[in-house]
């Protein structure tokens, strides 16, 4: 056996040896740092280390559970979340249908540059953009209002705007860039099948849900578990940047909860526990939703 896997390794050396600076950045910076994760059973004091740190249990999440703050993270990750799936998740799909419905190459090929521009920008630029689009006083958004006769609004001022501004600019963001993956899957879809639905005297919307639906369906499937399983993880980049304390009341999740207890507050242990709780929410909401894909379907992720 020893002998079969060591001719193995050595006949495929050189693909081992690429996807070798992968695998140690992963080991170094995503799994070695699992050990950190105890402090969250500790009252963790940098002076004294982790391991001489005392052992407190599930204090911390009692304390999480029992906090103010508690169900309004929980609903307001939640909402966000779930307006992203929502709204978000279509997005892309929508867009590459449209971009696969372009005959014009040239035409196809600048548009699909636009949309996948704003994902490469950084997330500073982006979000100052977008401030400067909403501004109150000089903002183009406003000026458009008040040119129509409206008043001015303080978007980034008012909670009940917060959700539906972060989900736009998610969108704006990521949608072209997450059209990719929908693209390459529509390119595997055979084209003698759309003739033969145009001899049957198949339409557009036929051969739309008939054959190009279902032939990206497992794709489409695929990335509705991985989001799904992201659910209650919104990236704290992003509306730390928009947000602010009139604004916590719809816009604090239990990301940038994490970012202010545990590097603003120094409340190491705290912020542990409360990441720990939100990985752990997340992990089975993905194990649910492939279960389910698994029962009811032929796709999973495992």
């Amino acid at each position: 056996m020893r002998k079969l896997v060591f001719r193995r390794l050595k006949k495929s050396r050189y693909l081992y040896l690429m996807i070798a600076p992968v695998v140690i950045w992963y080991l170094v910076f995503c799994y070695a740092p699992m050990f950190g994760l105890v402090i969250a059973f500790k009252e963790y004091d940098m002076y004294e280390g982790i391991a001489k740190s005392p052992f407190i249990g599930l204090l911390q999440f009692k304390n999480f559970f029992s906090s103010i703050y508690f169900w309004r993270l929980i609903r307001n990750t939640f909402l966000i979340s779930f307006y992203g799936l929502i709204f978000g998740f279509p997005a892309p799909i929508i867009l590459a249908l449209m971009f696969n419905e372009l005959k014009d190459g040239r035409f196809k090929k600048i548009t699909q540059t636009i949309s996948y521009l704003p994902h490469f920008i950084s997330t500073v630029i982006i979000v100052g953009m977008f401030t400067t689009f909403l501004a109150p006083e000089t903002g183009l958004i406003n000026n458009i209002i008040e040119l129509l006769g409206g008043q001015r609004i303080y978007f980034l001022s008012e909670p009940r705007y917060f959700r539906s501004l972060y989900i736009i600019l998610d969108i704006w963001r990521s949608v072209g860039w997450g059209s990719i993956i929908y693209l390459a899957a529509l390119s595997n879809v055979e084209t003698e099948l759309y003739e033969a639905c145009v001899i049957d005297g198949g339409g557009y919307w036929r051969q739309l849900f008939h054959i190009t639906l279902p032939g990206i369906a497992p794709t489409v499937v695929i990335m509705l578990i991985l989001r799904i399983g992201q659910l209650m993880t919104v990236g704290y980049e992003t509306i730390i940047l928009m947000y602010s304390p009139s604004t916590y009341e719809t816009g604090d999740v239990i990301s940038t909860y994490v970012y202010r207890v545990g590097l603003i507050d120094s409340n190491y242990s705290f912020s542990s526990a409360v990441g720990m709780f939100n990985s752990i929410i997340s992990m089975t909401l993905l194990v649910c939703a492939n279960s389910i894909s698994k029962r009811f379907g032929e796709t999973s992720l495992w």
